[in-house]
């Protein structure tokens, strides 16, 4: 299985700053001790009509050049750096090669990505380039695929996904979050389901079966791009939810069966993961992509 990594472009943050950055580096860490199946690839980055698929120009143009408005960078949660631009562009296109890998190969993985914060024209919640829409507009174009699912289960709502995916049938979108949890002005997508504070396994497993049984009952999709977030865990700091780590591992088996069941692609992000302990956020990453080792090839 490929997996394709950006983590050696480290944003120069403020100490003291919540963002997890060194989570990204010790899941490669991780995933090289303990998978032996994993061929490691340095991203490419995404070129300004690559990212012009699902952001404005002029957005796109902004972040380049650090002139956004300040409320546009202060919601993205990052000083502007030319590391920040840089490494969401990396991360963009690793997604984009672990899409393009996953078409031939049944599973690929972004070892970071997962931006579903951010909209046509703004970042917002850590989140630069929304490296899932970006991607499979771009399946498309290059007529790889003309419908792609994109399976969100990080805590938070994918609102940008939903918001620049919103009149586009070729795409569903499909989000398991928490109800109460950032952000508070949620977004509509094709099916979203919400679930409470402190829920747990059981009860995630069976919301989550339903909504993939919903997911293909409407739609057909060529592709799956999955956003394994490890913000459900019991352990993380902004989740609000109980899995634990058996049960985030029975989540992503979930995912990974329907993609052999059904013979589709799937391609892995990271998403969100703010655990108390960073430890714990990077063992259920590297879970999910030793899991996902597992299904390549037994997918298409």
């Amino acid at each position: 299985m490929r997996a394709y990594y950006s983590d050696h472009f480290v944003l120069p943050l403020p100490p003291g700053h919540r963002f997890p950055m060194a989570k990204y580096r010790m899941i490669r860490e991780g995933v090289a001790q303990g998978v032996v199946s994993v061929e490691f690839h340095e991203a490419a980055a995404a070129t300004d009509g690559v990212l012009a698929l699902a952001h404005h120009p002029v957005y796109v143009d902004q972040v380049s050049r650090g002139v956004l408005p300040e409320r546009v960078q202060k919601d993205i949660g990052f000083p502007w750096s030319l590391q920040m631009v840089e490494r969401s562009r990396r991360s963009t296109g690793a997604t984009i090669a672990a899409c393009r890998s996953a078409l031939e190969q049944g599973v690929a993985v972004n070892l970071a990505g997962g931006t579903h914060h951010a909209y046509a024209d703004r970042g917002a919640g850590f989140c630069v380039f929304n490296d899932a829409a970006v991607a499979a507009r771009l399946m498309q174009a290059e007529r790889r695929v003309k419908r792609v699912a994109v399976v969100d289960l990080d805590v938070h709502q994918g609102n940008g996904t939903a918001s620049i995916l919103a009149n586009d049938d070729s795409v569903f979108t499909l989000s398991l979050h928490g109800q109460n949890n950032y952000p508070f002005e949620k977004e509509r997508s094709d099916l979203d389901v919400a679930l409470p504070d402190g829920v747990t396994d059981d009860d995630y497993l069976e919301a989550l079966e339903g909504a993939l049984s919903q997911l293909m009952q409407r739609f057909v999709p060529e592709l799956i791009i999955y956003l394994a977030g490890a913000d459900p865990h019991e352990g993380d700091r902004l989740g609000r939810m109980k899995l634990t780590l058996a049960g985030l591992a029975a989540r992503d088996r979930q995912v990974f069966a329907l993609g052999r069941q059904h013979r589709i692609p799937i391609a892995v992000a990271m998403a969100g993961g703010y655990g108390k302990k960073i430890e714990d956020t990077v063992a259920v990453h590297v879970q999910t992509i030793s899991i996902a080792a597992q299904y390549t090839s037994n997918i298409v």
